[in-house]
């Protein structure tokens, strides 16, 4: 039996510069953090050559072409595996439609856990591409390839996307350890609401050659946020949040909705100087940055929503079990 742990994420900034379409011509960059919420992949051998696949429902087929679960399906054509197996996936958070990544961080934990069930383990970069070409390439998902990225690598991450799909990772933590003090500025609330994130990532992708010029805001602030990161102007970066999710909202018609809206603005009004919702939009989770003395007035106007207390996560995509050896 393997068992991988891959972490779900927080995307802060340049969100959609991550699409092909875009970064190919313009470059692409942005900043996400993994966090302590996860996505678990179990696999193991069965006694006959059948395949089955827990998740929300479960599924018992002969041959892989009949999984319903297409992530599980193209990872096992992916590997090569092609039967006599049990593979279950279970999350910390509603697994489809909360805005944290997780669709890419099952894609992720899967491979990583098929091939090390074949004694063949992979770097994370060819983790993250092979994700990559699982989602965008073979099923068409109109997705950027960040999340791929930070569920392999984990920790805090600024990730550039050039020509030739040149993908480069770097460590985007703050100096002198005061990820903690940033940290403690951030909080996440459930909007009760998931949606299907297909239909705004497909309308999004279809408006980049008329967004170019958000978009490359989007990247720009990517690049400041980053700096102050690194000098630890975390109220700026607050501030920055506002100014990104102002953009983000034109990318698409139902990024945001009168809900959502009057819940950000309650929040910043509040005390909140910033946030945004942490994926595609739509519903999902609401990420806002607060200092902590003005939180409580924060989480008062927002009693009705369930807060999910998080800590950043150094490690990506690994195995946390594996009785094979």
């Amino acid at each position: 039996m393997i068992v991988t742990q891959t972490p779900l994420r927080i995307s802060f900034f340049g969100g959609g510069t991550d699409f092909p379409d875009f970064f190919l011509k313009e470059g692409g960059c942005v900043l996400s953090a993994a966090i302590n919420k996860y996505i678990f992949v179990i696999i193991k051998k069965r006694f006959d050559s059948k395949i089955r696949v827990g998740y929300t429902k479960t599924e018992l087929v002969d041959d892989i072409d009949e999984i319903q679960h297409e992530l599980v399906r193209e990872c096992l054509r992916k590997t090569g595996i092609r039967k006599g197996v049990e593979i279950a996936t279970m999350a910390d958070v509603p697994s489809s439609g909360s805005g944290l990544g997780s669709s890419s961080s099952v894609t992720v934990g899967l491979l990583n856990a098929m091939y090390q069930y074949l004694a063949q383990p992979r770097h994370l970069e060819s983790l993250a591409r092979e994700a990559c070409e699982i989602e965008i390439t073979t099923l068409r998902k109109p997705i950027g390839m960040q999340d791929q990225y930070i569920a392999s690598y984990g920790g805090q991450r600024f990730i550039s996307f050039g020509p030739e799909d040149r993908v480069t990772v770097e460590s985007a933590a703050p100096e002198n350890g005061h990820s903690t003090r940033l940290n403690q500025n951030l909080m996440l609330f459930f909007t009760n609401t998931t949606r299907k994130a297909e239909t705004i990532l497909c309308e999004q992708a279809t408006n980049i050659s008329a967004r170019t010029d958000v978009l490359k805001e989007l990247k720009r602030t990517a690049l400041v946020a980053r700096e102050c990161l690194r000098s630890g102007s975390f109220d700026e970066f607050g501030l920055l949040l506002d100014k990104a999710w102002q953009l983000k909202k034109q990318l698409a018609s139902k990024i945001s909705n009168n809900s959502i809206d009057h819940i950000y603005q309650s929040a910043c009004k509040a005390g909140a100087l910033g946030g945004k919702i942490t994926g595609a939009g739509g519903g999902g989770f609401l990420l806002l940055y607060c200092r902590p003395h003005r939180q409580d007035d924060v989480r008062a106007v927002l009693r009705n929503l369930p807060e999910l207390s998080f800590a950043f996560e150094r490690s990506g995509t690994k195995i946390i079990f594996d009785d094979s050896r």
